[in-house]
């Protein structure tokens, strides 16, 4: 019998990196107000920022490892096919991008003078100080945020179109189960008669 729900791994997965991924994308964002650049704070946000993506990188491999080896449940069959479409494109380019973004974040540093201090502990780079292969990198990190918010954006609505206008059980996919109280003869036995 074909599971009509995703396992609980992919759950913890799916909420876990989500939740992550969106804090670590506002950490990007605002480094700029956190720790503004030439003064001495600067370095070690950086760094934090670096390390947290490196550990969400790690994360979003062991998903898509998992993923590869756990077949997500089908779309239900009264769902338009454009909507199948458009959801699968949808998730297709979510984890190109939950590839990117660390992916080419990583790559830009090891083409810095600076590196990498993965939670204070220093990582030489790999690759020679390349000033613009830096910033080439670094500009496919950022143009790859401001992609990835985008759909971020479009899947949320997508969800909430589901959960608050078709009232259907696509959202339930992806939420843990919540028991269901059954009821028992001696409690619908007591209830007061009108």
């Amino acid at each position: 019998m074909t599971a009509l729900r995703y396992g609980r791994v992919s759950m913890l997965l799916h909420w876990l990196i989500g939740l992550a991924l969106l804090g670590q994308i506002a950490f990007g964002f605002l480094l700029d107000e956190i720790a503004p650049r030439n003064t001495p704070t600067r370095a070690g946000v950086i760094n934090l920022h670096k390390s947290f993506g490196i550990v969400l990188g790690l994360l979003i491999v062991a998903r898509l490892a998992w993923r590869l080896l756990h077949r997500p449940p089908p779309w239900p069959e009264w769902m338009p096919p454009w909507q199948r479409t458009a959801a699968h494109i949808g998730h297709r380019a979510l984890y190109a991008c939950m590839i990117v973004m660390p992916l080419s974040g990583y790559v830009a540093s090891n083409f810095s003078k600076h590196g990498v201090m993965l939670f204070g502990s220093a990582i030489e780079p790999w690759g020679p100080d390349l000033p613009l292969v830096y910033r080439v990198l670094n500009g496919v990190h950022v143009v790859t945020a401001f992609v990835f918010c985008g759909l971020i954006l479009g899947h949320v609505l997508a969800t909430l179109k589901h959960v608050l206008v078709d009232h259907d059980a696509v959202f339930a996919r992806m939420w843990p189960e919540t028991p269901t109280r059954l009821a028992t003869p001696s409690s619908t036995s007591t209830q007061a008669s009108p």
